[in-house]
């Protein structure tokens, strides 16, 4: 239960998770390292916090190395929080494994949960029985999966001659057929070309919408984030440095919009918009630059359409690939922990 008295299907709260790693020390000896070894702590999660309302699909973000599978794997019960704690549908991933299962579906891109030797539908079939899914609720899901992720063409084919693409939507297929609420989605683009990650989104949509399964998608393709998320986690070095919905994201860390001017003809002197910045990049091309919450992009149009001979131009809204690399290439080096930059949701 967060303080705004929501119930959160997933919750994340003060998990910190540090591993221990042995330090060889040339300087000592075999024997002493053997006997009395040294150890560094590597702290690979500290105070993350977020949570995951019922129906929501949130992504969570960062660079390699930000905690990210860290975190995935403290939820779905393969690692235990040094501290803090973790909830995935009310039970700890960690202790109650076995429950956990019925309510957790686990889609890793570059990993399959499939057997390898056998046809997809064989696969399929034994699900249904290791989860305990009744023969109508198998075949209801059965009917749903293979005419949105287009499966009726390698049912029966085994899972080694799949092309990637068919082998991702053949895994995401098994891990909703024991309907679960709650879905960990890692990379599951990945490698994908674009109309097998069109096929996917969709179907992840649709299966939110009449579900209400609750989602955390991590990935590098921000195209997903776009086009799925309702919110996004960006975290670094283990913590957060941001929680909000993706307009409340761009705000937050590009509050700028450009309009580009072609002119018709040369301006001499300088081109002035009252509370805007103005560079030139020719004698005919014109970049201005300002904040949207202080002033509206009609208001700017319309002032340069009045006082310069603007044969064309073009307005440039940040977009979220560019807005997640500024953030990353931006973030202090030296910093162990970043500063939460909000509130927990």
């Amino acid at each position: 239960m967060t303080a705004g008295g929501i119930l959160k299907t997933v919750e994340v709260s003060d998990l910190t998770k540090h591993f221990r790693i042995r330090r060889r020390d040339e300087r000592s000896g075999p024997v002493r390292n053997l006997f009395r070894p040294a150890w560094d702590i590597h702290v690979a999660v500290s105070g993350l916090s977020f949570g995951l309302a019922e129906g929501e699909i949130v992504g969570l973000l960062g660079s390699n190395g930000a905690g990210k599978s860290t975190t995935m794997k403290c939820l779905c019960g393969i690692l235990a929080p040094t501290s803090g704690f973790v909830r995935v549908a009310g039970l700890d991933p960690f202790r109650d494994r076995k429950r956990v299962a019925r309510e957790l579906g686990v889609v890793f891109g570059q990993k399959t949960t499939l057997w390898w030797d056998v046809p997809v539908i064989d696969t399929y079939r034994l699900l249904r029985h290791v989860y305990e899914v009744s023969a109508a609720d198998f075949d209801r899901m059965m009917d749903t999966v293979t005419e949105v992720l287009g499966l009726a063409e390698f049912l029966n084919t085994p899972v080694r001659q799949l092309s990637l693409g068919q082998r991702v939507r053949a895994d995401l297929a098994a891990a909703f057929l024991h309907r679960p609420r709650v879905l960990f989605l890692d990379e599951p683009t990945i490698g994908l070309d674009i109309a097998a990650k069109s096929r996917l989104r969709e179907f992840v949509k649709q299966i939110r919408d009449e579900t209400g399964v609750t989602i955390l998608l991590t990935t590098h393709d921000l195209q997903d984030i776009e086009l799925l998320s309702d919110r996004i986690v960006l975290i670094d070095r283990g913590g957060k440095l941001f929680e909000g919905t993706l307009a409340e994201t761009i705000a937050r860390f590009a509050p700028y919009t450009t309009v580009r001017l072609e002119l018709s003809q040369d301006v001499p002197g300088e081109i002035r918009v009252p509370g805007a910045v103005v560079e030139r990049d020719s004698e005919l091309s014109v970049r201005v630059r300002f904040r949207r919450d202080d002033l509206p992009i009609t208001e700017v149009t319309g002032y340069v359409m009045r006082h310069y001979p603007v044969r064309d131009f073009t307005v440039g809204e940040p977009q979220i690939e560019d807005i997640v690399r500024e953030i990353y290439d931006d973030t202090p080096k030296a910093a162990v922990v970043p500063k939460v930059l909000d509130g927990s949701r």
